[in-house]
């Protein structure tokens, strides 16, 4: 099929299917490591790795595209490692695209550990205490030296709730690191072979003015891609919606949209809805470690006492290798004895489910049903509450963590 819109930039990105009703649509980008067909879910390897998965499993998921983290991975193993190595790739057996972020939300998370100048991010690891620095420049150099398919420019992440003067003050200096990101970008030559492109990251908080004012300067720097950052972050589910019905009309149409890390299933759902592209969030391994599975009729509980003697599978419509092969009283006794083999079980699940919900996403939007499909999922998928407020307590709870970690650390070493 001949595409509708088709980008003339760096990155060929193509757009083959629009929905009548709204901003979803179906489309594809090319990297020298493979297509990636949109929409898309990308599973979290924060520190090149899938938590409990191989390759092979990620592949047997049909994941097309994966992320390593900036931040992460030069901290641990280190650059010469994975540059010894011939890259991330190489190095994690992963021969198809990996987007790596810039290192600048492990750093606003962490935001107890450094101090922001215009020039840089001075901070203290959070495993030894160790002092490092990181700038636009380096965030690239980084990337380049990781080998990512696709890298991020450098950007300062607003916490919520953030007032406007301070949304302000740190809009005008991501755009400042976004164009320094840029330039330097620019100046580098791939090490590997292969090409790299740069997405920009639309930032504002959540005030309509700035994230507009934002999408206008990014457009002028002319990126691969453009990610909408910022979200997810402690905000109700109402308001980061409004501010993606904001941005997503804004972008340039001919050029991949991401959101980046949301990614509770009606929010993927959402997304799709208001024209994005590309999705990533540690949901589906976290949750999985921790005993949640996501199915097309919402989410299983396995410490729950109803799955003791439950001997269906996790999803009958499911034919991923763990619903082909175990029921829910099994997975719910290995995750009640602490069992290893349990735990890769369920990410093998939740990460086909995750994956599964995009493609067949795209599907309908390809067969110009997708209409029906929303009708289908929102009539099965019981939508969970908004719980923006707890989820900000437990936000704040693993930033005290990090920050007492930190300390036993600097003080053992004195």
């Amino acid at each position: 099929m001949e595409p509708i819109i088709k980008d003339s930039g760096k990155i060929k990105f193509s757009i083959y299917k629009k929905d009548r009703n709204t901003l979803a649509r179906a489309g594809q980008f090319i990297t020298d490591h493979g297509p990636v067909e949109t929409p898309i879910f990308m599973p979290v390897g924060t520190h090149g790795v899938v938590k409990t998965l191989t390759p092979a499993e990620l592949k047997a998921a049909s994941a097309q595209i994966i992320l390593g983290n900036t931040y992460h991975l030069y901290l641990r193993p280190g650059l010469e490692v994975i540059q010894g190595a011939g890259g991330l790739h190489r190095f994690n057996s992963w021969d198809k695209p990996i987007l790596t972020d810039s290192g600048g939300f492990q750093v606003f998370s962490l935001s107890h550990l450094g101090k922001v100048t215009e020039e840089a991010i001075i901070f203290n690891s959070h495993i030894d205490g160790s002092k490092h620095k990181l700038s636009p420049e380096i965030s690239m150099e980084i990337q380049n030296t990781l080998g990512s398919d696709i890298m991020m420019a450098f950007d300062e992440c607003t916490s919520y709730p953030c007032d406007y003067e301070t949304a302000r003050k740190s809009l005008d200096l991501t755009h400042k690191w976004e164009t320094r990101s840029k330039i330097h970008f620019d100046r580098l030559q791939p090490q590997y072979g292969h090409r790299q492109f740069l997405f920009g990251i639309v930032q504002g908080s959540i005030y309509a003015d700035l994230r507009q004012e934002s999408v206008d300067f990014l457009k002028q720097l002319d990126f691969d891609g453009y990610a909408i950052g910022g979200l997810a972050v402690g905000e109700p589910k109402a308001m980061k919606n409004e501010i993606i019905d904001i941005v997503s009309p804004l972008l340039p149409e001919n050029r991949p949209h991401y959101l980046m890390g949301v990614g509770k299933p009606e929010d993927i759902i959402g997304g799709i809805e208001r024209g994005i592209d590309m999705f990533d969030c540690v949901l589906p391994t976290r949750n999985a470690r921790n005993g949640t599975l996501y199915t097309w009729k919402g989410r299983i509980i396995l410490k729950n006492n109803q799955y003791r003697m439950d001997y269906s599978p996790v999803d009958e419509n499911c034919d991923c290798y763990t619903c082909r092969n175990f029921s829910r009283a099994y997975l719910r006794h290995l995750f009640k004895i602490g069992d290893m083999t349990g735990l890769r079980l369920n990410t093998i699940h939740n990460i086909h489910f995750f994956i599964e919900l995009t493609t067949k996403a795209r599907q309908a939007l390809m067969e110009d049903r997708f209409d029906t499909f929303l009708k289908n999922f929102y009539n099965n998928y019981p939508v969970e509450e908004d719980h923006w407020q707890e989820n900000t307590i437990r936000r704040e709870e693993r930033r005290t963590k990090h920050m007492e970690n930190n300390q036993n650390v600097s003080s053992s070493k004195k």
